[in-house]
């Protein structure tokens, strides 16, 4: 990337405004795949996402999860598809706004400014919005005080395993999330009480049968406390000391710990895009399947949350959307130069 070009994005010297040629809502599979598409045409970008680090569903949910529809590769499993490609879009040096989420957009100039909920403005002509089935958080178990314990005791999404690593964890929930993560850190955490209101597991039937086998080990590596439910948390200053659950006759029991994971699902909603005056079909946005552009000028939606008739809700049909939205944008961006389009093969990356 040129120095013009870095300063397009980086060349402001309030560090609460960014300046870019498009922004991007939303940092899962597609909205990364459409930095590396925008980046191919020499467009600078700005990333925004609610979660702190890149990947979206596809890496919070299932990272070790295998994906068969990848065109390339035979199986990947989430997190390694994300990787590869955070890898691929990095030599255009995005500027990734994470933990925050677009709050306003409103017109400016010749494109429009978002406001987001950590203050940040981003300044761009045109927006593409990548947010999969919308913004989603967590559904948090209501314990009080939970908040202080958040992103270092209590955890609702697993992205580095290995801090976990020889600690007692507490999992809490049914399905195939929890499921998933008791089978994975097992293997290296010291000890792990699985939490669920009812003897009956909601996720796959081989997940649960390996659960089973874990807890009937002889080393009470793993231990099912159930039917239990989440009751409250000891501790101080982000430091969780144990956790107390209590059963249905009012019973407790005090569970030391050194980290909380609920898995109780995700709270998916638009959130304030909802109210930018798109066109909506319910939870999804309505496009020109053509150029992904939807009913405001300079506004695109590609992925999950972009619907046309017969779309097909895959991640090889965002991928594919991503590079129609970055090709439709490209006038806007530079309407003084034709776009002669080649392949890849041809030329390469920009700038190498």
């Amino acid at each position: 990337m040129s120095a013009v070009e870095t300063a397009r994005v980086h060349g402001n010297e309030d560090r609460n405004l960014v300046e870019c040629d498009v922004a991007i809502v939303g940092a899962g599979p597609v909205g990364l795949f459409a930095i590396f598409e925008c980046g191919m045409l020499k467009m600078t970008t700005c990333v925004i996402d609610a979660l702190d680090s890149v990947g979206g569903q596809c890496a919070a949910l299932y990272p070790d999860k295998p994906i068969y529809d990848i065109p390339g590769f035979p199986r990947v499993n989430g997190q390694d598809l994300v990787d590869r490609l955070a890898e691929q879009a990095a030599p255009f040096h995005p500027n990734y706004r994470l933990r925050q989420r677009v709050e306003t957009a409103e017109r400016h100039e010749d494109g429009w400014r978002l406001t987001t909920s950590a203050g940040t403005r981003v300044e761009a002509k045109a927006v593409i919005i990548a947010g999969g089935a919308g913004a989603f958080g967590p559904n948090r178990p209501p314990l009080e005080g939970i908040e202080a314990y958040e992103g270092d005791s209590v955890f609702y999404y697993v992205n580095k395993p290995e801090r976990f690593r020889d600690k007692t964890l507490v999992i809490a929930g049914g399905g195939d999330s929890a499921l998933d993560w008791t089978l994975a850190l097992a293997e290296i955490a010291a000890k792990i009480y699985v939490i669920h209101r009812r003897p009956k597991f909601r996720g796959a039937p081989d997940s649960v049968a390996k659960l089973h086998r874990l807890a009937d080990a002889p080393d009470g590596k793993v231990e099912l406390v159930i039917p239990y439910q989440l009751d409250s948390l000891e501790g101080a200053e982000g430091r969780l000391e144990a956790v107390v659950v209590r059963d249905f006759e009012g019973g407790t029991r005090r569970l030391e710990a050194d980290a909380l994971l609920p898995f109780f699902g995700l709270s998916m909603d638009l959130g304030p895009i909802a109210e930018w005056g798109l066109n909506l079909d319910k939870h999804h946005i309505e496009v020109d399947p053509t150029t992904c552009a939807t009913s405001l000028d300079g506004i695109h939606a590609i992925g999950d949350i972009a619907t046309y008739p017969n779309k097909l809700k895959l991640i090889a049909t965002g991928f594919s959307e991503a590079a129609m939205a970055a090709h439709a944008i490209y006038p806007r961006i530079f309407p003084d130069t034709e776009l002669h389009w080649e392949y890849s093969t041809t030329k390469g990356l920009p700038g190498s």
